[in-house]
């Protein structure tokens, strides 16, 4: 799971690299709920960008790690004198479970953002739907995930 997670990383990573204009930026911090854990923000383009984050996925049936990759597209901004408030749409899919139960999920999240103009500081919200795959032959699980969290951009 740890390699697995790792190569992800390094994958949305790269291919931020590769694809960042000059306004891109790259952000860090926590998102507790369901899942809890570390977020990484990196910036595409003026509206999209990936999300990583590595954690677990819930405290109430015993903990799983969880990791997840979204692609977010940012189609509404409103501005105010103080902040930018983002509405952010996405997929990407998710990776949860223990070694001997690894499960696969795909994610549908929408977004909402304060970002101060001032600093470099974020505080969202997030909703998302989940589809998780167990084994071959089992029936999908739809689960409503979500939390609020915080990013520092660099």
């Amino acid at each position: 799971m740890r390699k697995l997670v790792l190569t992800t990383l390094a994958f949305g990573i790269a291919v931020a690299a590769r694809a960042t204009p000059a306004r891109a930026d790259f952000g860090i911090g926590l998102f507790l709920g369901d899942p809890t854990g570390i977020d990484v923000k990196i910036g595409l383009s003026n509206r999209s960008g990936l999300d990583l984050l590595f954690g677990v996925n819930t405290f109430r049936e015993g903990r799983f790690n969880y990791g997840h990759l979204t692609y977010l597209v940012t189609p509404v901004v409103a501005q105010g004198d103080a902040v930018i408030v983002p509405l952010r749409l996405g997929i990407g899919g998710a990776l949860y479970g223990r070694s001997d139960d690894l499960r696969f999920a795909i994610r549908a999240p929408l977004e909402v953002a304060l970002r101060f103009r001032r600093t470099p500081v974020e505080v969202y919200g997030e909703i998302a739907l989940a589809l998780t795959f167990f084994a071959p032959g089992d029936d999908l699980q739809t689960d409503l995930q979500g939390g609020v969290g915080f990013r520092v951009f660099f």
